[in-house]
């Protein structure tokens, strides 16, 4: 595939589906590099026949959540300025009416049992921030004071002085008259009212707190929701699960701070489940985390998964209850599986060969529906019955991929010098050969490539280069040990496992040429692409993106690095320059391209100009390309145009150091 081809790669939602199972919602989307944003819309697919038509026309709907009843689906789309606010519209199809006016947009949102309200979270702007007085400009505004260890987040920006609240608002009759915007006053008047929204939002919860998630009880009575202090002496990755009483009478505490609460749902018998890690006693161990599935029970919480065998802490990753079980998703071996998990622990597996990156299910658990990506698609639906047995694809969303132009990538496993066996993939242009070979290596680093349709690996594929890809020691799929064997010590085994994979596979294929190879990575993979680069010398050059490449200034300026550097690098400054790219980058004599965005808070912008400063200080040939307005999801849901021209200049600098 071209870089223009980006627009081909339709990816889709978590579906949501109606109680009797007779149809399911579910959104696309795709990026369009006209529009320079990922548009998209609703979707009502019949089952199980398949058939499937467009429920919304908007610019970029979203995260659709059938009512109780199924007869009313809310969503996400923007307002007049933007901002994500609820919506609800018919089932069947109607006019969509905006539910909230929320003055920074929605985060979470759910319905209430009886379908008569929507809770959702909303952050609130300290007044004088954020455009809450009408003509302020950000620069204008007042200095922030900081007094804690943790103030901005990646994709948000400062995050203390708007902390995310729950409100509760009613759900709109859609039959009743529309309400109508009021006319301007003769005198004094503005001339352009803004639209009304129906119904008043009650907000249930103040101060300096920030909320995650919303959850009705199954009695209607409460609201679920963890809580998350925004500034504190230390980071604790542990989260207290709150209830909110929706009367707005108060709050308990269910479980206090003992687990990291990454999901949270309850069954219909009102039981409550948990996707959950324990942090540690300090609270910020979160190195391969563990996450598992558990259920909340009278003396505390009871874990029914191993976290050992079972990784249930892929991104997007949530819990669906279907009668007394759940389902959640396991990723093993670049794959993601659906697993029915019973109350007394026993997993069934109900898919492979894919990974499923949402799913959802009629009230009898008879009908699931999972999204999925495949080696030829990225994104479709699934239809499966209770015991994963019958399955078949409902969409072919995949068939505009296919037309772009992919291949699918060869499997391969070789062994590491230390006896170590190391899994990963090999894709190869058409023809003889001999093809210049580019190693990738994933962030993370605990995440893992998969055997999704990868865009990265296309585009170079296409230009005629090998790239060869894998899960080295530290990488999530392959069991705790695996992903927590570089604690402390990286660069050390997953360094020796990416050069043996890339070893093994120039081996095993005569077409690829050893002689002529370069190494590219992003977050964990630029920093282990520039801690390679600092050992090895026989790449013609390189590309190190949005990297994790100075532990010691990364602790004061990243937004995870009050803990992150600590667990991964330690806190002994010796070890720390023992693992860092920056203290070794007076080894590096191989050509690199250094790539960032300008907005990136998770790897800051200052990790790619004193590493590419230092580069052309020593006289190393380097180049630094640096995108505005991006953050460090760039490659993922970045400005189409701006991922076309990454990888247009991308293309351009394996070009002139390594031409096919």
């Amino acid at each position: 595939m071209r870089p223009t081809d980006i627009e081909a790669l339709i990816a889709v939602g978590r579906p949501t589906v109606a109680p009797d199972g007779s149809f399911a919602v579910f959104a696309t989307s795709r990026p369009d590099i006209s529009a320079n944003r990922n548009v998209g819309q609703l979707w009502r697919i019949e089952l199980p026949s398949g058939e499937a038509h467009r429920l919304t026309r908007g610019v970029a709907d979203s995260s659709p959540r059938l009512s109780p009843d199924g007869r009313r689906v809310a969503f996400v789309r923007g307002d007049a300025g933007g901002k994500p606010q609820i919506h609800v519209i018919a089932a069947s199809g109607s006019e969509p009416v905006q539910v909230t006016d929320a003055p920074l947009g929605v985060g979470a949102f759910a319905w209430s049992p009886a379908g008569d309200l929507l809770a959702f979270t909303a952050r609130i702007p300290e007044q004088g921030r954020y455009g809450s007085v009408e003509g302020l400009a950000a620069e204008a505004e007042s200095p922030r004071r900081i007094t804690g260890v943790r103030w901005h987040a990646n994709g948000i920006g400062y995050i203390a002085d708007r902390p995310a609240q729950v409100f509760v608002v009613a759900a709109p009759d859609l039959g009743s008259e529309p309400a109508y915007a009021p006319a301007p006053e003769p005198q004094g008047g503005s001339s352009a009212p803004a639209p009304r929204v129906p119904a008043e939002a009650r907000q249930l919860t103040s101060g300096e707190l920030s909320h995650d998630g919303v959850v009705f009880t199954a009695d209607g009575s409460e609201i679920l929701t963890t809580t998350d202090e925004i500034e504190r002496e230390r980071r604790d990755l542990r989260s207290p699960l709150i209830a909110i009483s929706v009367d707005g009478t108060g709050e308990r505490v269910v479980l206090p701070a003992t687990l990291s609460i990454a999901d949270v749902a309850v069954a219909p018998d009102g039981s409550i489940a948990l996707l959950a890690s324990d942090a540690g006693a300090d609270g910020t161990d979160f190195v391969a985390p563990g996450v598992a599935l558990w259920i909340l029970e009278g003396d505390g919480p009871r874990r029914l998964t191993d976290p050992e065998t079972i990784d249930l802490g892929e991104v997007g990753s949530h819990i669906t209850a279907v009668g007394d079980d759940f389902l959640v998703q396991n990723r093993t071996r670049g794959e993601v599986h659906l697993l029915r998990v019973s109350r007394d622990g026993a997993a069934v597996r109900l898919r492979r060969g894919m990974e499923v990156t949402g799913h959802g299910a009629d009230a009898a658990g008879r009908r699931i529906v999972c999204a999925v990506a495949t080696n030829r698609s990225a994104g479709e639906l699934l239809l499966l019955d209770a015991d994963g047995v019958d399955a078949r694809l409902l969409t072919s969303f995949g068939d505009a991929a296919s037309r772009a132009g992919f291949v699918v990538p060869r499997e391969l496993e070789v062994t590491a010098p230390d006896g170590y066996r190391v899994h990963g993939w090999v894709a190869t242009p058409e023809g003889d050969g001999p093809f210049p070979v580019l190693l990738q290596i994933h962030g993370g680093p605990y995440a893992s490539y998969g055997i999704h349709l990868f865009d990265e690996t296309q585009v170079l594929v296409d230009a005629g280069y090998a790239v060869v890809y894998c899960n080295p020691r530290g990488s999530a799929g392959y069991g705790r040990a695996h992903g927590r064997s570089i604690r402390g010590r990286m660069g050390t085994d997953d360094l020796v496992d990416v050069l043996a994979f890339l070893d093994g596979a120039v081996a095993s294929d005569a077409r690829l040429d050893g002689g002529r190879v370069g190494i590219m990575g992003g977050s964990y993979g630029g920093y282990l692409t520039a801690w390679t680069i600092a050992h090895d010398h026989r790449f013609a050059a390189a590309i190190v993106e949005r990297g994790f490449l100075d532990p010691e200034t990364f602790q004061g300026t990243s937004d995870i690095g009050s803990f992150f550097g600590d667990e991964y690098v330690g806190t002994d400054p010796a070890a720390i320059r023992a693992q860092s790219p920056m203290a070794m980058v007076g080894r590096v004599d191989t050509p690199t391209l250094v790539i960032h965005s300008e907005l990136d808070f998770r790897c800051p912008l200052e990790q790619a100009t004193r590493y590419y400063t230092a580069l052309r200080r020593q006289g190393t040939e380097a180049e630094l390309l640096v995108f505005p307005g991006e953050d460090h999801e760039l490659t993922r849901s970045g400005r189409p145009r701006h991922r076309v021209e990454r990888f247009e200049a991308i293309l351009d600098w394996w070009g002139r150091h390594l031409p096919v």
